[in-house]
């Protein structure tokens, strides 16, 4: 007899014999044993894990001929050509290779008539979202309003291109990834019956590699049989995978909590030497990561299987909670941005050298020099003494940064008292610098400062307003300042909101005379017979 892969041998065959999907299993089974049947029934889902068998499952519990329930026979020859694929009223339609209307009007031709041998006729169209927009049209109604010996059974990868008149005719039931320990209990179970030595570790390779397929994950296990030679060993099925020894990614951890350049580079010579998938390296760092955050947070949420786990917590203790998360943003930055790179390992090198640069300052086995930065005070301090030599108004800050707290500011000589640049740079917000941007200077001495507000901006003043302002001064100036502000249209100074129109406006002009005036530009519009759009001209910052 020809050998049968995995994949179809073991294919569940009843309900109980599924792995994983509960949720879909108990609405099918209490639907069937209750009564209540649907005429459309749609299973969405990733490649492998179980949409096509669940519907042909469904077929046969429809049509066993012990009756309708949720536990076929498996022995009667409807149950048995259902599992052999040649039960003339089971109709599987490929729909990405039939995704002409002539072929779902071909179909529906044949819905009218009554099944030939069993109790339904079933309908499973896989890969429904194929269809095109006439065939779904053609569908709707059948889909809707089908005859009572027809069951439709749709299944699909990719929902989101169903229309929503089809979806709203379906019932419609969401499969999931399994989980890596229940793909990894199936194979174990599978490689039992087999009588297949195989090692732990090398199971745990593949259940992972199949990212929550179960038929990706035997037919994995196939290969790795033929690989191994009826034995699977760890190293063989990394080799065959193209994965690398999690000891590797471990010792990568242990440069990068040592903090040196060099170790780190020379980690990563020797995981050149095996000319691994630095893609694939990535993730593993990345997965390494994620479990030593979560020994940072829950010492014992590893479990004893979990490969290196004495080697995780040991990192864990000396690798900082901000340093894992810093090189975990890193690795999936990296991760996707490896393909740019002009070639894989000095990519990988980069992301391995970019987690050392950005460490805090003063970590421990900092390895990578930076920087001293700049203090803030002294930062604010040469930007306020700027602000005091040139008497332009600065932008108004955002509400965030008047929040931030103040740093003290160098205090003004009392004999020299510039309004406008000392206006511009007191640590105020809101309206309270407003009503500053919109007074002039009167007169002021040693304690008093005389303002007079613009008449057109009166309903800026308010007490309140005016005795932060005072506050503000008095804290600036480094002595209590007593502030008036007069409404009474007296005249004073410029004020600094119009000083900064009047330099905005004079910056206009001279923008536009410059333009104006240039030769090319002029050539241009005689050319081409062309004017200067008026207010389209802006001066350069």
């Amino acid at each position: 007899m020809s050998y049968q892969v995995l994949a179809r041998k073991w294919r569940p065959r009843s309900f109980p014999a599924m792995v994983g999907q509960e949720h879909v299993l108990r609405a099918l089974i209490n639907a069937l044993d209750n009564d209540r049947l649907h005429h459309a029934f749609l299973f969405t889902g990733t490649r492998g894990v179980g949409k096509t068998t669940i519907a042909r499952i469904l077929a046969k519990s429809l049509n066993c001929e012990r009756g309708v329930s949720s536990q076929p026979c498996g022995e009667c020859s409807a149950c048995r050509e259902i599992d052999e694929g040649r039960f003339v009223d089971l109709i599987e339609v490929d729909a990405a290779s039939r995704t002409k209307v002539e072929d779902t009007r071909e179909i529906l031709d044949n819905v009218q008539y009554a099944p030939s041998r069993g109790r339904y006729k079933v309908y499973l169209i896989d890969e429904v979202h194929m269809l095109s927009n006439h065939s779904f049209n053609a569908l709707l109604k059948t889909l809707e309003e089908p005859p009572p010996h027809v069951k439709f059974l749709l299944a699909t990868t990719d929902p989101q291109k169903l229309p929503v008149t089809i979806l709203s005719r379906c019932l419609q039931f969401n499969l999931k990834r399994l989980p890596l320990e229940q793909i990894r209990g199936h194979l174990q179970h599978i490689l039992q019956e087999e009588g297949i030595d195989a090692e732990a570790a090398a199971v745990s390779e593949i259940a992972r590699a199949a990212d929550g397929s179960m038929r990706d994950a035997l037919s994995l296990l196939d290969q790795a049989i033929a690989h191994g030679g009826g034995v699977l060993e760890a190293a063989a099925v990394r080799a065959m995978l193209g994965t690398i020894d999690r000891t590797r990614v471990v010792a990568l951890l242990r440069a990068l909590a040592g903090g040196d350049p060099a170790v780190l580079l020379a980690e990563a010579a020797v995981l050149a030497e095996l000319s691994p998938d630095y893609g694939g390296v990535l993730n593993e760092l990345n997965s390494a990561l994620i479990r030593i955050a979560l020994v940072q947070a829950v010492p014992d949420a590893l479990g004893e299987e979990v490969e290196q786990r004495e080697a995780l917590q040991e990192l864990a203790q000396r690798i900082s909670p901000e340093d894992v998360q810093l090189y975990y943003q890193i690795g999936l930055t990296g991760r996707r941005d490896l393909p740019l790179a002009p070639e894989p390992r000095g990519g990988f090198e980069m992301i391995l050298l970019r987690m050392l640069a950005f460490r805090p300052a003063g970590g421990a086995g900092q390895g990578m020099s930076r920087p001293a930065a700049v203090p803030a005070a002294r930062a604010v301090t040469s930007a306020t003494s700027a602000a005091m030599r040139n008497d332009r108004v600065t932008v108004p800050p955002s509400p965030a940064a008047t929040e931030a707290p103040a740093v003290p500011l160098p205090a003004v000589s009392r004999a020299d008292l510039n309004w406008t640049a000392l206006a511009a740079s007191l640590p105020l917000g809101g309206l309270t610098r407003q009503l500053a941007l919109n007074c002039a200077l009167v007169r002021h001495d040693a304690e008093v400062i005389e303002l007079a507000l613009e008449p057109s901006q009166r309903a800026l003043y308010n007490k309140k307003w005016e005795e932060a302002l005072a506050k503000a001064l008095s804290e600036h100036l480094g002595h209590a300042v007593r502030l008036t502000i007069h409404l009474d249209g007296r005249a004073g100074g410029e004020t600094p909101m119009a000083a900064q129109q009047r330099r905005d406006q004079e910056r206009q002009a001279a923008a536009q005379a410059a333009i104006e005036g240039d030769v090319n530009v002029q050539t241009l519009l005689e050319r081409f017979g062309g004017r200067i759009e008026p207010g389209s001209v802006q001066p350069l910052e």
